[in-house]
């Protein structure tokens, strides 16, 4: 099960290609693509999806019987990382650099001195039309330099990073061949063609299982695509009760708050609950009526104990590598968990045999947020907050536990089915 999902992060450099990754499944397994720009003519008991941006993706099940009730879960498909600015080639007396900015709040030191390459979109022009293709440079290309110690004796004291400054990829040698022109390249076109692009810097490499039992995995991008392909993992094997319409949404731009049309906090899910309610003869209150018996999973990974520094945990509510599903709890709300949402899923993984951890900050330390409670403002259900417990969050590579990701598995397909 762990090397699918490193197959997986592998095929999704960007979070087009993780949406083209869950898309190429969901096809494969029988399910109908529909567009939001047109009617919807839905079957009962048939499955289908739509997307939106093409970095956003919803699949549902109809139900066989009229629908009383929705399971929803949601994770992200977005990751920190440097996006390329519009003209990207920063061109110098001896070098060519790429000029990027930052995309989410990340850790920007792991970058560095590690092979690198380019993925994301572009659109072009095709026959009087404009046509979008995915990128990805399938070769090691860039590398971030670091400064050398002798040049810097202070740098293992701390070094603040200027992302204007010291994060630009380094691409070739003065007078080398423009970056769109490879870009073009890989995606088979003319560089002339090019009108648009989203592209992005991503980490080079599969990821690994190690530790001493083969316990841990390794990877670029665990936050958050552990959660989004194991929650469709859970969705895609699940028999649903007659009464029960399931749905799995990936939405984008969870790292930069969710506010966009293809985010967590837009229309998407509630548009899709409201097309769907209406293909199968359901009125605005028998939508309304449906989402008051509803369940939502909010799926995004959680701070595990770090080994070195286990004080930044609050120790009594700190979750551990390969000990199970986290449940994730903040006064605030920044975690949309509450006692009846926590003891619902309690109950759904102790149907499907799964050990649950929970998560919560250091009362004096704020952490992040997710897309649960943003989600609920559009889509008022009972949710839960959780997600596997992993080290270095934000990192170009992080580490979890093989056995979390298996538990989420089966807690996901659990909360289907119940």
């Amino acid at each position: 099960m762990i090397e699918k999902l490193l197959t997986q992060i592998e095929k999704s450099p960007s979070t087009y290609h993780v949406v083209e990754t869950l898309r190429s499944e969901l096809l494969e397994k029988g399910y109908s693509e529909l567009s939001e720009g047109d009617r919807w003519l839905l079957q009962r008991g048939r499955g289908y999806f739509v997307t939106r941006n093409h970095s956003s993706i919803l699949a549902f099940r109809m139900p066989q019987g009229f629908a009383l009730r929705f399971r929803i879960s949601a994770a992200h498909s977005d990751s920190p990382c440097f996006k390329l600015k519009e003209n990207p080639a920063k061109k110098g007396k001896y070098y060519v650099q790429l000029s990027t900015e930052k995309y989410g709040g990340m850790l920007m030191a792991p970058w560095f001195d590690r092979p690198l390459t380019v993925a994301g979109r572009i659109f072009v022009r095709a026959e009087g039309d404009i046509a979008e293709k995915l990128v990805y440079i399938d070769r090691d290309l860039l590398v971030i330099p670091s400064v050398a110690i002798h040049m810097n004796r202070a740098a293992n004291d701390g070094t603040k990073l200027n992302a204007h400054i010291d994060t630009l990829p380094l691409y070739g040698d003065a007078g080398c061949r423009d970056i769109l022109e490879l870009v073009a390249e890989s995606a088979g076109v003319q560089k002339d063609d090019i009108l648009g692009h989203d592209l992005y810097v991503v980490c080079r490499g599969r990821g690994t299982v190690l530790g001493a039992d083969r316990e841990y995995v390794l990877s670029p991008k665990l936050d958050d695509l552990e959660c989004a392909f194991g929650c469709m993992e859970g969705f895609l094997s699940a028999t649903d009760p007659a009464d029960t319409l399931a749905l799995c949404c990936v939405f984008d731009n969870e790292e930069v708050g969710s506010a966009t049309k293809q985010g967590a906090a837009s229309t998407f899910l509630r548009d899709t609950l409201r097309r769907i309610t209406g293909a199968v003869g359901m009125d605005e209150e028998d939508c309304l009526m449906a989402l008051h018996g509803s369940r939502m999973v909010s799926a995004d990974n959680a701070h595990a104990i770090h080994p070195n520094h286990p004080e930044y945990a609050d120790g009594d509510n700190a979750p551990v590598l390969n000990k199970g599903v986290v449940i994730k709890f903040n006064a605030n709300q920044r975690y949309t968990t509450d006692g009846r949402s926590a003891a619902w899923f309690r109950s759904v993984c102790e149907k499907a045999e799964v050990s649950v951890q929970v998560m919560a900050n250091r009362s004096d330390l704020q952490g992040g947020s997710t897309l649960g409670s943003i989600a609920n403002t559009m889509v008022p259900v009972s949710t839960v907050d959780i997600g596997l417990p992993q080290l270095s969050m934000h990192s170009a590579w992080e580490t979890a536990g093989v056995k979390d990701y298996e538990a989420l598995c089966k807690a996901m397909k659990a909360f289907y089915e119940v």
